[in-house]
C-alpha cells in the first residue's frame, strides 16, 4: 500500500513494488517524486524526517534528514542587520538542504534498489513533463512580479514568458532533471556496487558540484526578500560538508493497546504524545465525536502540549529537552488540572520538574498582540500547504512514514544551474539568547515536519502523517482519536469533520498567534460551533472540506489486510495497493 498527497507519487510507489522493491525503495522513489510534482511544497532543497519499522530489524527508527544552521548564522549577524526575527524568504534563513541525504540514507540502509532504480520516475516527469497543479499556478502566481524583477533564475526556470503557468499546463523542469542525471553518473562512473553508487551520490550532493554551486551562488549572491531588503545568504560549502543524516531513536508513548512513535524534539512530534498524554484523562468515547465536549477538551489539551513546545523543545544537541517528565503521568495529570470549561487565552507552559519555562520575548507579544500585519508568509499563504507526504506499508512487514518539505520554489530564488532553490527553515529559530529554539551556528530549527507511526504488541500497525505546519499534529491526532475511540476506519476517519486551534504562536514569520483561535469545518453540527463560541472560543468556520490533509497505511496481520486512505480535500491524494 502506498498513500502519499499525490496521485502521481503514490502510483510510482506502487510502481516500485509491483517491481519488486520494498517499502523503503517505493518511498525514496515516491518522495522524489513528490519534489518534480509539488515544487510548492518541497524540493530538493529541502529537508526530511522519516520514521520507519524494518521487519527485518524488528524495531522502529527515525532518519534525521533536517539540515543545521549554517556556521556564520549568529544571532549577532542577524541583529546587525537590524533584524528582530528571521525572514521567510530569500537567502538568509537557508540551513543545510538535508532531504537529499536523509532519503539516501534510507535507500542505503534498508533499501534493496539502484539509485538510478527509484529516481527513473522523478526524472521522467521532470524532463518529459507533468501537470500544473491549481496551487503550483496560484504560488507563481503570487510571486510573479517578484520573478521577473528581482530572482532571474526563477523567472526562467517557472514563468511562462512573464506569467505564471495556468493550471493543468504540462511543465517540465530541465535543471533538475540535469542535475540528477549529473549526480546518477557521477554516483555510477566508480563502480563496485549498490551501496558504494549511493555513498558517492551523497558525496557529490555534500562535497562536490551541487555543494560547489551553492557556495558559488551564496558566496556572491544577494537577493531581496520580505524584509524590503536585499541580503545575501550566510550557508558555505564546508557546511554542507559536515552535516550527514543520521539514524537515531524514536520518543514512543503507550495508548490505548497501542505504542505511539514520533520524532525527537529538535521536531514537534512529541507534541502528539503530550497531547495524548493529557487525553488519557478524559472519557472522549463518552463525549462523542465532533461533539462541543470533544473538540473543545481536544483543543484545550493541544493549547497545553504546544505551550510547552514553545518553552522546551529543540535540537537536543544543544538544549536540555524534559521529555521523561513531559510525558510522564503526574506531570499530565497536573497539566490536565489547568483545563477547565471555557477556552483559555493564555499560553501556559508548564514547570516539568520544577524548572521554570522561558519563552522568547516575540512568543509573549504574539499572544498579545492578535491583529498585528506583519506581511504574508509566502511559505503558507500563497499555496494553502507548505508540505507533503507518503506512507508506505509492504508484503515483507516493512512501514514507512515521510514527510518532505522545504525548498518552495516561491520562498528562496533557485540556485544557477542547479534548477532548485534552497530552503528557508532557520525563520524558525528565535533570535533570542536562552530559549530552547534560539539561533546558533550547526544547531537544527524546531520543525513542524512530523510523520508518525504506531506499533501494537511490537508489530507495525499504522503510519500516517499530513503537511499543515502547527496543525501536523493536531490533524493526524484527530484522525487518530477517530480511529482509535470511535472505531473509524482509515478513510472514515480522514474524512471526519476536522478543526484545530490558531492559539499559539505560528512558527513561520511572521510569528503571529490568534488566542483563543479554532477552525473548523463548515460541515460540523451549528449547534456545536455555537457552543463552542458561548464557551469563549473564537470560531472561524472555514470551507466543508477544506482542513487536513492527512494520508496513512496499516496492517492487520490477524485478518491478512493491509489498508490504505488518503486525503479527499483538494482532490490530489491517493491511495494505492493489490
Amino acid at each position: 500500500m502506498v498513500a502519499s498527497t499525490h496521485w502521481l507519487a503514490s502510483a510510482v510507489g506502487m510502481s516500485i513494488l509491483e517491481r519488486g522493491g520494498n517499502a523503503f525503495d517505493a518511498a525514496v522513489a515516491a518522495g522524489f517524486t513528490l519534489q518534480v510534482v509539488e515544487p510548492h511544497l518541497n524540493g530538493p532543497g529541502g529537508e526530511v524526517p522519516i520514521i520507519f519499522y524494518s521487519a527485518e530489524r524488528k524495531r522502529v527508527q527515525v532518519v534525521n534528514g533536517q539540515g543545521f544552521a549554517p556556521q556564520a548564522a549568529t544571532i549577532e549577524h542577524f541583529k546587525g542587520l537590524g533584524l528582530d526575527e528571521i525572514p521567510g524568504d530569500g537567502l538568509l534563513p537557508a540551513c543545510v538542504p538535508g532531504a537529499f541525504g536523509g532519503w539516501m540514507l534510507l535507500l542505503e540502509e534498508l533499501g534493496t534498489m539502484h539509485l538510478a532504480d527509484v529516481l527513473e520516475p522523478a526524472l521522467g516527469y521532470a524532463k518529459n513533463g507533468w501537470p500544473v497543479l491549481g496551487g503550483i499556478a496560484t504560488a507563481i502566481g503570487s510571486v510573479e512580479e517578484l520573478f521577473a524583477g528581482e530572482w532571474r533564475e526563477s523567472a526562467t526556470t517557472w514563468l511562462d514568458g512573464a506569467h505564471a503557468p495556468r493550471r493543468g499546463a504540462r511543465w517540465r523542469s530541465p535543471g533538475m532533471a540535469s542535475t540528477y542525471e549529473r549526480v546518477i553518473a557521477e554516483a555510477k562512473s566508480g563502480g563496485g556496487g549498490r551501496a558504494k553508487e549511493i555513498k558517492r551520490a551523497v558525496d557529490v550532493w555534500y562535497r562536490g558540484f551541487v555543494a560547489e554551486a551553492i557556495d558559488s551562488y551564496f558566496a556572491s549572491a544577494e537577493v531581496m526578500d520580505r524584509t524590503g531588503s536585499r541580503h545575501g545568504g550566510l550557508l558555505t560549502g564546508d557546511d554542507l560538508a559536515s552535516w550527514a543524516a543520521a539514524l537515531e531513536d524514536p520518543v514512543e508513548f503507550d495508548y490505548h493497546g497501542f505504542t505511539v512513535c514520533k520524532t525527537p524534539p529538535w521536531g514537534q512530534g512529541p507534541v502528539f504524545l503530550q497531547q495524548l498524554a493529557l487525553l488519557e484523562g478524559f472519557d472522549l468515547g463518552a463525549m462523542g465525536l465532533g461533539s462541543a465536549d470533544y473538540v473543545h477538551t481536544v483543543v484545550e489539551c493541544a493549547k497545553l502540549a504546544f505551550a510547552d513546545r514553545e518553552a522546551w523543545y529543540g535540537d537536543p544537541g544543544f538544549t536540555e529537552v524534559p521529555l521523561d517528565e513531559l510525558l510522564s503521568g503526574p506531570y499530565a495529570a497536573a497539566r490536565r488540572a489547568c483545563i477547565g470549561d471555557t477556552a483559555s487565552l493564555e499560553l501556559r507552559p508548564g514547570e516539568p520538574g520544577g524548572r521554570a519555562p522561558r519563552l522568547a520575548a516575540l512568543a509573549a507579544t504574539a499572544m498579545l498582540d492578535t491583529q498585528s500585519d506583519r506581511g504574508g508568509d509566502p511559505t503558507l499563504s500563497v499555496s494553502g500547504g507548505d508540505t507533503c507526504h507518503v506512507d508506505v506499508v509492504d508484503r515483507f512487514g516493512n512501514m514507512v512514514s515521510a514527510t518532505p518539505s522545504g525548498g518552495w520554489l516561491m520562498s528562496s530564488p533557485v540556485v544557477p544551474g542547479l534548477g532548485f532553490p534552497l530552503g528557508t527553515r532557520a525563520q524558525m529559530f528565535w533570535l533570542e539568547d536562552g530559549v530552547a529554539s534560539s539561533l546558533a551556528p550547526g544547531k537544527r530549527p524546531r520543525t513542524t515536519l512530523s510523520p508518525s507511526l504506531a506499533t501494537r504488541d511490537g508489530a507495525p500497525y499504522m503510519a500516517f502523517g499530513t503537511p499543515g505546519g502547527d496543525q501536523q499534529d493536531q490533524w493526524t491526532l484527530a484522525f487518530w482519536l477517530a480511529h482509535v475511540h470511535f472505531g473509524l476506519n482509515l478513510q472514515e476517519a480522514i474524512d471526519a469533520v476536522m478543526f484545530h486551534s490558531t492559539h499559539m504562536p505560528s512558527s513561520f514569520n511572521p510569528r503571529t498567534a490568534s488566542p483563543g483561535g479554532l477552525a473548523i469545518e463548515g460541515r460540523a453540527d451549528p449547534e456545536v460551533v455555537n457552543e463552542l463560541a458561548a464557551r469563549g472560543h473564537r470560531v472561524e468556520v472555514e470551507g466543508d472540506w477544506s482542513l487536513g490533509r492527512v494520508t496513512a497505511v496499516a496492517r492487520d496481520p490477524d485478518a491478512g489486510w493491509l489498508r490504505a486512505g488518503a486525503n479527499p480535500r483538494g482532490m490530489q491524494g491517493y491511495a494505492a495497493g493489490r
